[in-house]
C-alpha cells in the first residue's frame, strides 16, 4: 500500500530526501506522496523512510491505493529497471 501524508503536515522538509524513490515532493499547500512511485520502501529498507522521520506523524497507508508486499517488490524492481 502506498503511503499519504496527510493536511497535519508542518512541510518540516524531513521526508523528501528520505525517500529513495523520488515521490515525495512539495504540494500547494503541504508534501505529497506520488502512489505510483511509493513502494513504503520496501527494497531499499526495512521501513518507510518517511515515516521514521516524520516528527508529527501524519503519514499513513494509503486506503485508495492497496498493495500486497509482492506487488511493492515488483514495484520497485520496474523502477530500478526504469533507472537504468
Amino acid at each position: 500500500m502506498a503511503l499519504i501524508i496527510d493536511d497535519e503536515c508542518i512541510n518540516c522538509d524531513v521526508c523528501e530526501p528520505q525517500c529513495p524513490n523520488d515521490a515525495i515532493y512539495m504540494g500547494p499547500e503541504y508534501y505529497i506522496i506520488q502512489p505510483e512511485k511509493c513502494t513504503e520502501c520496501v527494497g531499499h529498507h526495512d521501513e518507510p523512510q518517511c515515516m521514521s522521520v516524520c516528527p508529527v506523524d501524519c503519514i499513513h497507508p494509503n486506503p485508495e491505493w492497496s498493495e500486497t508486499p509482492e506487488q511493492l517488490m515488483e514495484k520497485f524492481k520496474r523502477l530500478q529497471a526504469a533507472k537504468k
